[in-house]
């Protein structure tokens, strides 16, 4: 443990600089989550990025509790979902009931799209009360998210899926910064100007998909996708230092400055994810050389929350740097 890399935070409090992610995606089941969890905290991990949404944290929460280990040894988050913007502390009350924790170490707000959708539900899914990011409606549930932190009910808020427009405005009319934004980062997925963005106005970004989401679900599946583990770049780094390709992208997160919460229920790929940061780092040659295969390939689109017909999922990312409405 002592081994693990921290951040620290724009608070000065410190984060373990790798977690374990707990989204099961479609095809594995609460109960495996759950048990995965406790191995991982058995193994040393001690960041767990939870989220309601995920619908296993009634299952987790137990899973810790049998661990033994002491709630201030773990660093743990959750997430407010977007049919939640209304009901913010009720919605925290609920994880922490869930997760049998009195207070929470992060609360994000998971996506800044109020729009629900069901689970399961196809890429053409839309609701019919869907509507775009409206600043406005966005700060009333900040100021909840605030009032969580007054309440001391979590130690930090955050944000998660959020753009550099975006955050602007936050930045500009919080009483209380974002500590963190969760983003899609892996190798073919950088997002350098986000990065660099996030940390220069002191918030830590934290990365999901940090292996590219092989087992991510097949409706957020395009033809255009890449596969990060296959680039020669990171097969052939992994062939030299005699590891997985997915210790590449571990190592590669971690050393560029994110916080990586990969997500497995198999002992051995948890362990091996937590142990490869305790070995020899990638040499600066490697880092250029992954620096170069960024192929701005977004995996996690976020379709369902489009609010018109017609739409294309670049809208939701102000790719021109202008929020769409």
């Amino acid at each position: 443990m002592s081994q693990i890399p921290q951040r620290r935070l724009c608070t000065g409090a410190t984060m373990p600089a790798i977690g374990l992610g707990t989204f099961g995606s479609d095809h594995i089941s609460a109960d495996e989550v759950a048990e995965a969890v406790k191995g991982a905290i058995g193994v040393g991990y001690r960041h767990l990025d939870c989220a309601s949404v995920y619908n296993n944290e009634h299952k987790i929460g137990p899973a810790i509790r049998e661990t033994g280990v002491v709630r201030d040894e773990l660093w743990i988050t959750s997430k407010l979902w977007n049919d939640q913007h209304s009901r913010v502390i009720e919605s925290c009350r609920k994880s922490l009931e869930d997760l049998r924790i009195e207070r929470l170490d992060m609360y994000l707000v998971h996506w800044p799209f109020p729009n629900f959708h069901p689970p399961g539900c196809s890429v053409d899914s839309r609701s019919p009360d869907a509507r775009p990011y409206i600043h406005e409606e966005f700060m009333r549930t900040w100021r909840e998210m605030e009032k969580l932190v007054d309440m001391g009910l979590t130690r930090h808020i955050g944000t998660s899926n959020m753009t550099i427009p975006k955050l602007k405005l936050l930045l500009r009319d919080a009483r209380i910064k974002p500590a963190v934004n969760e983003m899609e980062l892996h190798p073919h997925f950088q997002q350098p100007e986000l990065f660099d963005f996030v940390r220069a106005n002191g918030i830590e970004p934290i990365g999901y998909s940090p292996l590219g989401s092989p087992n991510r679900p097949e409706r957020d599946r395009t033809p255009d996708d890449t596969v990060d583990v296959e680039d020669p770049v990171i097969t052939g780094i992994a062939e030299r230092l005699g590891v997985h390709t997915a210790a590449v992208c571990i190592k590669w997160a971690a050393q560029r400055g994110q916080t990586p919460i990969p997500f497995s229920v198999k002992p051995r790929n948890y362990t091996a994810n937590l142990e490869c940061l305790k070995s020899e780092p990638l040499s600066d040659t490697d880092m250029r050389a992954i620096a170069g295969i960024d192929k701005g390939c977004r995996l996690i689109k976020g379709q369902v929350f489009l609010w018109k017909d017609h739409q294309s999922w670049e809208d939701l990312w102000d790719m021109d740097g202008v929020i769409k409405t």
